[in-house]
Parts: C-alpha cells; sequence; structure tokens
C-alpha cells in the first residue's frame, strides 16, 4: 500500500512539473535599457510571474527600431520595452503597435503617453538635457559655470564643450529638437552654428561628455540631467546643470508588438512596467518618472523643485517623423568634429 501511495504521489508530482512546463511562456523583448539595468528591472517580474520566462534582444534605440522595422512582415519581437518615444513613433506609422491601456494607465502622466485611447505607446520614466560642469576646472581657467543655452555660445567657453552627437545618441538627438522646439527651426540652426565653434568634439554616447566632465578633459559636458547628479554623488567634481530655458527630452517608453499570435502574458509585462516595484527601479537611474505619487518617490535633490515644469514643450511626433532631415543637415553642418567610431 506504501509503495502505491508513493507511486501515486510521484505520479502527481511528475504530472504537475508537466502541466507547470506546459504553461510556461516565453515572452522576447526589445529594449534599448542598459545590460545592466535589466536583471535589476525585471526581479520584481520574476518573483510575481515565474512561469512567464523573459527573453532579451538589447541594442540602442536606433537599432532596435530599425531591426523591428526590417521584421515587419514577420514580427518576432511580443513587445518593445524601454526604448525612446520618438522611436516607437515611428512603428506606430509603420502599423507595426497594437495599441494597449496598461493597469494603471490613469497614473502616468498625459504628457507622457500617446495621446489617444487606448494609447500606442506609454512611457515609464523621462530623461532630458542636462550639463555636467566641472567647477574645478572652471575655476582654474578662471571662468563662471554656465547656466543656460545662451552662456554656452559665449566666446569664452570656445573648445571647452562636448556634447553628444544626436545621430548616434538619443540624448543627442533630444538636445537638438528640444533647441528647434525652444526657438524654432530657423534660429535653432543659428544656435547651433554659434554652439559649434565652442565645441571640441561631439561623442557617440549621452553618457560621455558627463564622463569627460568628470575627469576634467574638458570642463563642460551636454549630456542627461540625472548622469551629472550619478557622478556627483560618486564624489567626482560635477555639479548638474539644468539650463534656465528648459530641457529637451524623450521618454523611456513601451508598447505591445502587433502580430498574428499576441500572448496575453506580453500585457502582463506591460502592466508590470509601470507598476510601483518597476518605477522604483527606474528611479535609481532617472529623475523623473511617468507616473505622478508614486510611493516613496521624492526627485533628486539636484534636479529643479518641479522637473516636470523644467521640460520644454515639445512635440515628439514632430520630433519623430523630422528625425532624419534634421539629422542629414545637422551631419552636413557639424559632422566633421565627431569623435572616430570604434
Amino acid at each position: 500500500m506504501k509503495k502505491i501511495t508513493r507511486l501515486l504521489a510521484l505520479t502527481c508530482l511528475a504530472l504537475a512539473m508537466t502541466i507547470r512546463v506546459a504553461s510556461a511562456v516565453e515572452l522576447l523583448v526589445y529594449t534599448a535599457l542598459e545590460d545592466d539595468q535589466i536583471p535589476v528591472y525585471i526581479k520584481s517580474f520574476q518573483e510575481k510571474y515565474p512561469d512567464i520566462t523573459l527573453k532579451f534582444v538589447r541594442d540602442s534605440t536606433g537599432v532596435v527600431i530599425s531591426k523591428l522595422l526590417a521584421e515587419k512582415d514577420n514580427p518576432q519581437a511580443d513587445v518593445v520595452w524601454g526604448t525612446a518615444a520618438t522611436g516607437l513613433i515611428l512603428l506606430e506609422d509603420a502599423g507595426l503597435i497594437e495599441p494597449y491601456a496598461p493597469k494603471g494607465l490613469e497614473r502616468i502622466n498625459a504628457r507622457f503617453r500617446d495621446g489617444r485611447t487606448p494609447p500606442t505607446w506609454v512611457a515609464d520614466d523621462i530623461f532630458e538635457t542636462g550639463l555636467c560642469v566641472n567647477g574645478l576646472e572652471l575655476d582654474t581657467k578662471k571662468l563662471p559655470a554656465p547656466a543656460s543655452y545662451a552662456d554656452l555660445i559665449k566666446p569664452e567657453y570656445k573648445g571647452l564643450v562636448v556634447m553628444p552627437n544626436p545621430a548616434s545618441s538619443g540624448t543627442g538627438y533630444l538636445t537638438v529638437s528640444g533647441i528647434m522646439a525652444l526657438m524654432g527651426e530657423e534660429k535653432g540652426w543659428e544656435y547651433l552654428d554659434k554652439l559649434h565653434e565652442n565645441i571640441a568634439m561631439y561623442t557617440h554616447s549621452g553618457s560621455k561628455p558627463c564622463k569627460m566632465a568628470g575627469t576634467g578633459e574638458f570642463p563642460i559636458g551636454i549630456s542627461f540631467g540625472y548622469r551629472g547628479v550619478m557622478q556627483k554623488r560618486k564624489g567626482e567634481p560635477v555639479t548638474p546643470v539644468f539650463p534656465k530655458e528648459g530641457s529637451g527630452w524623450d521618454c523611456e517608453a513601451s508598447a505591445l508588438i502587433k502580430k498574428k499570435n499576441m500572448k496575453p502574458e506580453a500585457k502582463v509585462f506591460l502592466d508590470w512596467a509601470i507598476s510601483d516595484p518597476a518605477m522604483a527601479e527606474y528611479a535609481k537611474n532617472y529623475g523623473i518618472l511617468a507616473a505622478d505619487n508614486v510611493a516613496g518617490f521624492t526627485p533628486p535633490a539636484e534636479y529643479p523643485a518641479n522637473p516636470v515644469d523644467q521640460l520644454i514643450k515639445m512635440d515628439l511626433t514632430w520630433a519623430a517623423k523630422n528625425r532624419d532631415r534634421i539629422l542629414a543637415e545637422w551631419e552636413k553642418r557639424y559632422g566633421a568634429k565627431s569623435e572616430a567610431k570604434k
């Protein structure tokens, strides 16, 4: 009898394991998030949904969007996560996104999601133009710290500023498109012509100008705001400065890929992507979250009192649809100062 009972128990266990394996679902997630962020961010998802396996394809926003467009006739990804909203707008135009309103959508600031109902994309967090200023280096040159875009074109800063190339850096493009939004195209190009005179180099990374400011290689780096906060807190002689005219910006956003066999679990993932546990992790890398009133979150002390008010009024759709044209003109005017690609 004991043998029969044991055999039945083993049979039930084997059956339960079979059912568990059969019920496991794999999601393919395309993302532009950093490699070291992904495992930290998804920990709470894995704890809550152990039967959903996540596989990631990770690259820069431009590469991710190009890959999705190339796969248009046979989409491979289930969701795209943490990728610039201006890139997702191009996917939307190509008919690659299935509108979906994730649970908790009402908490997302209206500026940080597609305006339709249901939306095609929803932001997770926001990244914005910020200056990284090495005060020690400027002191040795007897120069004040810049506080605005207007300051950056002053002749005393000639050769002291580094900036990301907008063709290879999302931070670079949101800075350029933000200047266009702030000044208009004609005056924007006039401003960029003057700024170019003071630029020592255009980098292919949005964080590199801040890193270079931190080491003193150049005293002023145009980068993204939270990068300066991170380096300051590590003890580097860097002060994050937000231009008083306002900051260009974009969102790290997520969307559901339209395909013949869309998995219900893909929507579960998008629900989680704007949940409090996910927002708590985004807050470790960004100073502005897409969700309002996230429990326990306060903007970094280094940010303006109300960080959202710092953001320039931008039309992300315009920025997306005019990207190729703007970049072609930018490259023609300024590309000669770009660092060599490795």
